[in-house]
């Protein structure tokens, strides 16, 4: 059957680095502290002049090289985000104007930080289907502009960075297999943003409120997030009759290491088949488990035919999971 493989990977984040050092100079905290509940280190943050477009577009264009292609050979791409240049138009939009892309749709999908596995799932159905041969799919986040510097609680852990991958149809029997996607609002209010839509569209009062930045209920979250992370990734393994111990690389994102030691743990996945680098990045939402996939296979941590487990969870609340044949 075809399958959409992944031919090309690539990652960009900002040079500028926000340390715990840093932070602890902008609210009550310590290095030690933020180590201790999240094992993140440092994060990278977008200079003024820099959109999420720009960072997507970076790790775009690494990816189309690795793949040995150019801006003409894409014909869709799909960006999964929740920090967008503007409203409209689409972030996918500008990506595409900026590559160099021409004739070709392009869409942005909203699903927080599950917009990595939301952007995997819808570009590769296009591909097996058959509409499309190449698509383009990326996360990207400038999350630090929804960050408010005053709150402990969310400031250590939200950064910037881009991840990409190029699809193409193949029949070697690699690529995607499954992906599932699930979301459910009724832990909305663990992780959202409420200033800037509809429901409270951009004004005097919902500025002063700070109504534009990032709300967290941690501890609630930590536990829910837990419980998605075991359940989608379970499920789907189940679903083709594998287990963890065919799984070559678990890639999850890079939420908190907490969270992926208490998942991997329930999964029972040993730590030596789980790529981490959330002590260098942070948080990057949408951009977290491509920037660790493009990482892990610069590390040599894949090689072709390895089986890679993927799962991710957001805001909404979002969650998804996605199985890869390297």
């Amino acid at each position: 059957m075809t399958r959409a493989k992944i031919i090309g990977v690539g990652a960009y984040a900002p040079k500028r680095i926000l340390t715990n050092a840093d932070l602890e100079k902008m609210v009550q905290t310590s290095d030690a502290w933020i180590v201790q509940r999240t094992g993140i280190r440092e994060r990278r943050i977008a200079d003024e002049g820099e959109t999420t477009s720009d960072l997507a577009v970076r790790a775009a264009q690494q990816a189309l090289e690795r793949a040995n292609l150019t801006p003409d050979d894409v014909e869709f791409i799909v960006v999964g985000t929740t920090s967008a240049d503007m409203q409209f138009p689409s972030t996918a939009n500008y990506v595409q104007h900026k590559l160099g892309c021409r004739n070709v749709g392009s869409v942005d999908v909203w699903a927080a930080c599950t917009g990595s596995i939301y952007s995997l799932s819808i570009g590769s159905q296009f591909v097996q289907t058959g509409k499309y041969r190449r698509v383009l799919v990326i996360g990207a986040e400038t999350l630090s502009r929804i960050t408010d510097y005053t709150d402990r609680g969310t400031c250590i852990l939200l950064a910037d960075a881009a991840g990409a991958a190029v699809l193409e149809a193949s029949d070697d029997g690699r690529g995607v297999i499954d992906a599932d996607l699930y979301s459910d609002a009724r832990y909305w209010e663990l992780l959202y943003m409420s200033g800037g839509g509809s429901k409270y569209p951009a004004c005097h009062e919902t500025v002063d409120k700070r109504m534009h930045y990032a709300r967290m209920r941690g501890n609630e979250l930590f536990k829910v997030a837990v419980r998605m992370f075991v359940d989608c990734s379970s499920k789907l393994l189940a679903r083709h009759g594998l287990g963890v111990s065919d799984v070559d690389l678990f890639v999850p994102h890079q939420a908190n290491l907490r969270i992926i030691e208490a998942a991997v743990k329930r999964l029972d996945i040993p730590m030596s088949r789980v790529f981490v680098n959330v002590d260098r990045y942070g948080n990057t939402g949408a951009a977290s488990v491509y920037v660790a996939l493009e990482e892990a296979a610069a590390a040599g941590r894949l090689k072709p035919g390895d089986l890679v487990l993927m799962a991710a969870f957001g805001g909404g609340v979002t969650w998804g999971a996605a199985l890869v044949r390297w």
